[in-house]
């Protein structure tokens, strides 16, 4: 009995490697199309490579987790719709040669940890609650590895997945990363649309082309997202928050408005896109594995780097459309998430 059960452990470690975590560079860049939906709970090196083909063509699926989720597939469906590809319950041959065709060189590639990359300073604790934070100098992140894994659009837990045995806290250590670009720049955007039901925001440019698509977060019906059209009137890179007792929030007992330090663990994340109704906009989050999944305090939240590529290439005075919303103004009084201390 004993040597069976020995022989059919091995057999079931040679004919399903993927229960030995067999997630590598090569797996990944060498991925097929899935023939079947991937579930949507399980990492899938056919999926790693979906996700980052997605981001690379501006269609983003929020963090890169490996996973077939809620936002990888709104992106997948966004990417089919723009380029006229039916979407069902399986990716389409024709959706994954068109992506692959607007993808130029590995999808994940080596990375030297660099000397910034470790150097810090660190938290210790991200507080949990907003008043504490305000006698932090710096809202930094918690660790080199959610720099590192922030810096690649990805979630923690895949950066281990691909990185094995690897230490993320030392400069010179070489691992495995999605290949995404750290900055990019888009043709004019001419108009932003925030869709309310469905959770995304998209750009256009002049001949109502979609150039760029994000999961988003959106307000809730306590306090609601903005309805009708805005204008973009400021973008700023490591905004401080304040925090207005209007606001009223439940965890918050102060009674007096306070600062919030910047940093990429600041309450609107690493970036703000100010918009034309006091005290709303379109910000970063410290929390990229919720952004679509929870609901936001009246804002639009997006991963900090889905809204820098939006922030960097918006101009003043740029509409932000807001679908799905009321024809009424009673929902414009809904009370604002988030605000950039003056400077």
């Amino acid at each position: 009995m004993t040597r069976w059960m020995l022989g059919a452990v091995i057999a079931l470690w040679v004919t399903c490697p993927a229960l030995a975590n067999n997630l590598d560079a090569t797996a990944v860049n060498d991925a097929a199309r899935p023939a079947k939906q991937p579930a949507t709970d399980k990492v899938n090196a056919s999926v790693v490579k979906l996700q980052v083909m997605l981001d690379r063509a501006q269609f983003s699926p929020g963090e890169i987790d490996g996973k077939l989720g809620e936002n990888a597939q709104k992106a997948l469906r966004a990417f089919a719709e723009q380029n006229g590809i039916a979407s069902d319950k399986t990716i389409a041959p024709e959706l994954w040669e068109r992506l692959s065709a607007a993808s130029e060189g590995p999808v994940v590639v080596e990375y030297k940890i660099a000397d910034t990359d470790v150097k810090g300073p660190f938290l210790k604790v991200l507080p949990g609650k907003l008043e504490d934070m305000k006698s932090l100098q710096a809202l930094s992140y918690t660790s080199p590895l959610e720099g590192l894994a922030e810096k690649f659009h990805m979630s923690e837990d895949l950066l281990r997945s691909l990185n094995p045995g690897k230490s993320f806290d030392k400069a010179g250590e070489t691992i495995i990363v999605a290949n995404v670009s750290a900055r990019r720049e888009l043709p004019r955007i001419v108009r932003v649309e925030v869709d309310k039901k469905n959770g995304t925001l998209k750009a256009f440019d002049g001949s109502d082309r979609l150039l760029a698509f994000y999961p988003a977060s959106i307000g809730s019906p306590d306090r609601p997202t903005p309805s009708g059209t805005l204008k973009v009137t400021s973008t700023s890179e490591k905004p401080t928050y304040r925090y207005n007792p209007d606001y009223k929030f439940h965890s918050v007992k102060s009674k007096k408005p306070f600062d919030v330090k910047p940093g990429p663990n600041n309450p609107v994340g690493a970036y703000w896109i100010g918009l034309s109704a006091q005290g709303y906009g379109i910000h970063g989050t410290a929390e990229p594995d919720k952004v679509s999944k929870s609901a936001s305090h009246g804002c639009i939240r997006l991963t900090n780097w889905d809204v820098r590529t939006l922030g960097d290439n918006l101009k003043r005075g740029t509409p932000v459309v807001f679908l799905d919303a009321p024809t009424d103004s009673s929902s414009k009084q809904g009370k604002p998430a988030a605000r950039r201390a003056a400077n």
